[in-house]
């Protein structure tokens, strides 16, 4: 499979290394390459294609979208451009990788999931915390019933980087290019990992937060916040479980601090992103008693301990990074497309997380709960 990238900021090299890489980390014969890469600068593309080895380059993604000789497009772009972008890939027959969220409106992300699935195109998410081997054993032990019926759960993702108002703010911190804030951002991970392991939401009650309403903008110069910074939510779920969700870049101490708690009827599961290689877990069917007996949270060394064709590279007792779920993410879209198998998460995923966001930020903006 040929792909062409569009993009080649953090997230385009975390793709490109995603690509090179499959084979070390699956049992695979699948072959895949990244084939021509475009950035809006002709320079920031030659450099992208000389030093890491991609063959062609532009400036114009016309010239992927329209190749021939291109099997899939993988998006890396600012938001605001996913929609137009997404939309002429798929109506010229190629597969598409996009990163997060999908578009900036729950009505852009619905058509682009039913042109997809009309084109009997793949048309993939960059969930990639769903691949993390701690989150897919939290969601096997959820469906599996093993904690009971959710009641509450918690999730939290919370970084640093928008702490100094000295520093030049990024693009994702800019509504006109994000679409959003940081609910886009961040929001849209948890919110999503909350939807895999739990399952649908109900209603929303949205509050958003800009700390610093003027800071340093993207050329440097005193520039009026338009985005927000941080954004809490109170949740219910269909299920019946009510929780809370914060996320946020101005969570001083922060680096990327992802998290979730998920309590039930007969348990409860607790992961953190900074110590990735564990998921905990708390049974009441264990027996309780003096001194505690044998109650309390156990560490499952999830590890790189995937089901084969993972879990071959760097080993089982290897401990997990964060690029472990990029690369997991990636290898489900190529098996997807080249094997004709069923994706997730899939373009209705992500416009379902759109909606979400949308109805959170509709809560914000009225002061009540909003049924999803």
């Amino acid at each position: 499979m040929n792909i062409g990238l569009l993009g080649f900021g953090s997230m385009g090299k975390t793709h490109a290394y995603c690509v090179s890489n499959l084979k070390f980390f699956f049992d695979t014969d699948i072959d895949v390459k990244i084939t021509k890469v475009c950035t809006r600068n002709i320079e920031n593309a030659r450099k992208a294609s000389l030093t890491y080895g991609i063959p062609e380059y532009t400036d114009n993604e016309d010239d992927i979208i329209n190749d021939p000789n291109i099997d899939a497009v993988d998006i890396c772009t600012p938001n605001i451009y996913h929609y137009s972008t997404v939309k002429k890939a798929l109506l010229a027959g190629k597969h598409v990788y996009c990163e997060k969220p999908l578009t900036v409106t729950f009505n852009e992300a619905e058509e682009l999931a039913k042109l997809a699935k009309e084109k009997n195109l793949k048309a993939m998410m960059v969930f990639n915390n769903r691949f993390l081997s701690a989150v897919m054993r939290a969601k096997e032990i959820v469906e599996n019933g093993e904690i009971g019926t959710v009641l509450s759960f918690e999730g939290k993702y919370l970084h640093s980087s928008a702490t100094d108002v000295n520093k030049n703010a990024g693009w994702k911190q800019n509504r006109d290019i994000c679409g959003g804030g940081v609910l886009f951002d961040l929001g849209s991970h948890i919110i999503d990992l909350i939807y895999y392991i739990c399952g649908e939401f109900d209603s929303v009650i949205g509050r958003s937060q800009i700390a610093y309403p003027v800071r340093k903008g993207m050329d440097g110069k005193e520039w009026e916040t338009n985005a927000d910074e941080a954004f809490y939510m109170i949740a219910t779920l269909k299920c019946g479980a009510v929780g809370t969700i914060e996320v946020s870049k101005i969570a001083v101490g922060s680096n990327d601090d992802l998290s979730f708690r998920i309590s039930g009827e007969d348990g409860a599961i607790k992961f953190d992103l900074m110590n990735p290689n564990f998921l905990e877990f708390y049974s009441n069917e264990r027996n309780g008693g003096s001194l505690g007996g044998e109650r309390g949270f156990t560490k499952i060394e999830c590890v790189n301990r995937y089901a084969y064709p993972g879990g071959i590279f760097p080993g089982i007792k290897a401990p997990i990074g964060w690029l472990r779920g990029h690369i997991g993410n990636y290898f489900a879209f190529c098996d997807g497309v080249i094997n004709d198998k069923k994706i997730h998460p899939d373009f209705s995923d992500g416009a379902y997380v759109q909606r979400v966001m949308e109805c959170a930020y509709r809560s914000d903006k009225k002061g009540k709960e909003i049924k999803i």
